[in-house]
């Protein structure tokens, strides 16, 4: 055997070489990748400048301020300013992706007031701590750095998410506006920190513009994923169901597509809240959780009602006041309320009119914490449409010059006054 083998090797030794034939490269997919790099090039180029400038001007502030409010991880960071992105929420998600879910219904001994129960982790929905842990395995990154990516790569997709849906409507001028201004909304300071909300985001505008391409297992799909990330969700899943029933009734796509993203798309939501209830052996244990250990829950808007009423006379005497982060969550919820109208009169399709309608009434129809308000209504990207229209009218220069001014503002607030003034 191994002169057989000796043989033909010296055999094909002896034959001539051919020429090495150069592999082909496809003119249309090159192509294809330029025009793509020539359209999401500029919008994840501005959204990065923009972010950077308000970063930049965060941790400026943290700098100055020297001691920050608190050395306790859970409530304001560790050794370094920087901790603080790690925070609050964001230390509950470090523990879910570390240890895990104990899902129960603690009662504090002797509570009085809103606060009754002990507050543990099933709270926090978990697609995101899930890729935290994910990241982390895969890149050595701890958890707060793995955080930081997932939330950082969410934040560019969501831009172009932002971008994706306001073109199909208007324009690519109108379409970049309107990413900047995802960049620079007043509670933008979570979207580069270990907080969930820019997944959130990133799964909810790709939810409706797969809706609005009639992609349905798509966006059914999407919004479960985004079930399992946040329960306002069922805002988004209800705008699927909307879009899905007007497309029955118009008969466009059939019958089997839009029934299966119907279908699909509330199953995320729906499993963590009957699994939570399962183990807590409550059905209901979510929401008691939510009343008893964050005073969270809905109240027609009460308490909304009585800050809008109680702020811009100087009177902080409710649930959860912070003076400075309410007095912006004031006007945020002020600014929401005025862009609403102006989106509606745009006749954009109905899963951005529903997704964002229902979004307001479950923020505003909710006590909480109102200095989140701002946090809360990150998901309103269609109401950046309007602003974006106006936008368009101007240069590129002058709309970055805007934007930039409004990025600075955005750090001094969503990032310093947030996190260090108050409870993000």
């Amino acid at each position: 055997m191994n002169t057989t083998v000796t043989g033909a090797s010296a055999w094909n030794a002896r034959l001539p070489k051919l020429p090495e034939q150069p592999v082909a490269e496809d003119p249309d997919r090159r192509r294809r990748l330029a025009r793509t790099a020539e359209r999401v090039g500029p919008v994840l180029a501005l959204y990065g400048a923009l972010k950077l400038i308000g970063f930049g001007a965060f941790m400026y502030l943290l700098h100055s301020a020297g001691d920050y409010r608190s050395k306790n991880p859970r409530f304001g960071g560790g050794d370094r300013p920087w901790d603080v992105l790690a925070s609050w929420d964001g230390w509950w998600y470090q523990q879910v992706a570390a240890h895990g879910y104990r899902p129960e219904l603690v009662p504090l001994p002797g509570a009085s007031g809103p606060i009754t129960l002990e507050g543990n982790s099933a709270a926090f929905f978990p697609l995101y701590p899930a890729l935290m842990r994910l990241v982390s395995e895969a890149t050595g990154l701890g958890l707060y750095g793995a955080g930081l990516l997932v939330s950082v790569v969410a934040s560019f997709v969501a831009a172009l998410g932002v971008y994706a849906v306001t073109e199909r409507l208007s324009s690519r001028r109108a379409g970049l506006a309107a990413a900047g201004l995802w960049a620079v909304w007043p509670g933008s300071g979570v979207e580069w920190a270990v907080y969930s909300d820019s997944l959130y985001v990133a799964l909810a505008v790709w939810t409706c513009h797969a809706v609005m391409s009639r992609r349905w297992l798509t966006a059914g799909l999407l919004a479960c994923a985004a079930g399992l990330n946040r329960p306002t969700a069922a805002a988004l899943i209800a705008a699927v169901a909307v879009a899905a029933l007007l497309a029955l009734h118009r008969r466009q796509d059939g019958v089997l597509r839009p029934v299966t993203a119907m279908a699909v798309a509330p199953l995320g939501l729906i499993a963590y809240l009957g699994w939570v209830g399962h183990r807590m052996g409550d059905y209901g244990g979510y929401f008691k959780l939510q009343s008893g250990a964050w005073a969270h829950e809905w109240d027609y808007g009460r308490q909304t009602l009585d800050i809008l009423t109680s702020v811009p006379v100087g009177h902080f005497d409710y649930l959860f006041a912070w003076r400075f982060a309410d007095m912006i969550g004031t006007g945020v919820v002020l600014l929401t309320l005025a862009l609403l109208p102006l989106l509606i009169r745009l006749r954009p399709p109905a899963v951005l009119v529903v997704h964002t309608v229902l979004t307001v009434v479950l923020v505003l129809g909710s006590q909480q914490i109102f200095s989140n308000v701002s946090r809360y209504l990150l998901p309103l990207f269609p109401l950046f449409i309007p602003l974006a229209l106006a936008l368009r009218r101007l240069s590129l220069a002058h709309q970055f010059t805007l934007l930039g001014i409004a990025a600075l503002a955005s750090g001094s607030y969503a990032g310093y006054a947030l996190f260090e003034l108050g409870v993000p």
